[in-house]
């Protein structure tokens, strides 16, 4: 079940579900303009949470802004027919390859066989579009290649490019004033690959430029919101885990023998996925 929440003066955003793959949205409400952070999932999604926030007097966007191509990012933003658009230059490529494709179930199954699609996506398609598969891809109206600055009226927000495994095109949004660094997707691993993966000069580029921002909260698409505190465990664990696959050569009981030394404690779920990431992409 979605819930609305609030951070600060100015920001609002959904929470995700995991069943039907739909991500967190967000949306900046300055003095003029109004931003939405990515156009969900579906119409539905979208509308959803447009619908929510005007019970809350929160005026509907004025302008979206794309984190990357994958579907449950960007399937909303037809039914945004009154905003202007925006991604990154690579955004609005791979979505044109997007438009002449057919969501039916056979030929999600064949992309699937083909492996050209996931089977966790496709899964999620169907649940999603149970009923109505009428899948229109609208592209952004304008495109980016580094950085742009949006000035809403009393609040300033960046779109920045800073890529990663998960998406090469992927757009971090900082919302300078509240200091929230909207994620999207960008610290997940690739699971479009045959094995789900993260390599190590990809995910340490991607620190270092997300360390730059001097944010107090994180927005993860897929998650949710977390401290700086919270980031920085994650951003820790991520480069003592890239350390030690480069000194152990991507030997997963070596890494994580080290990593347990490290830490002084049994490894987590989720500590033993990103190893075996880490040694999928070595």
């Amino acid at each position: 079940m979605h819930s609305i929440k609030q951070i600060g003066e100015r920001f609002w955003y959904i929470t995700p579900i995991s069943e039907t793959d739909r991500p967190i949205l967000g949306m900046v409400v300055g003095n003029n303009k109004t931003l939405m952070i990515d156009a969900g999932n579906s119409e539905n999604h979208a509308k959803y949470f447009l619908e929510e926030l005007s019970k809350r007097n929160v005026p509907n966007p004025n302008i979206v802004a794309l984190t990357h191509w994958h579907w449950d990012h960007i399937f909303g933003l037809s039914a945004l027919t009154d905003t202007i658009s925006i991604s990154s230059k690579e955004t609005k490529t791979e979505m044109e390859k997007l438009i002449p494709l057919s969501w039916t179930d056979e030929a999600l199954d064949a992309r699937v066989k083909e492996g050209t699609e996931i089977e966790f996506c496709a899964t999620a398609i169907k649940k999603e579009f149970v009923e109505n598969r009428d899948i229109t891809i609208a592209l952004p109206n304008l495109t980016f290649e580094k950085q742009i600055e949006i000035d809403l009226g009393g609040i300033h927000c960046v779109l920045q490019h800073v890529g990663g495994n998960h998406a090469s095109d992927s757009v971090v949004v900082y919302i300078r004033e509240e200091k929230i660094l909207f994620l999207g997707d960008c610290i997940y691993s690739d699971i479009f690959s045959e094995k789900r993966n993260y390599t190590i000069n990809e995910t340490l580029t991607l620190l270092d430029t997300l360390e730059a921002f001097d944010a107090e909260y994180y927005i993860l698409s897929h998650g949710r919101a977390i401290s700086k505190d919270e980031f920085y465990q994650e951003v820790t664990m991520l480069r003592t885990i890239a350390k030690y696959t480069a000194e152990y050569k991507g030997e997963q009981l070596k890494i994580m023998a080290a990593y347990k030394k490290e830490v002084n404690r049994e490894l987590t779920e989720d500590e033993l996925e990103v190893i075996s990431e880490f040694v999928n992409g070595y």
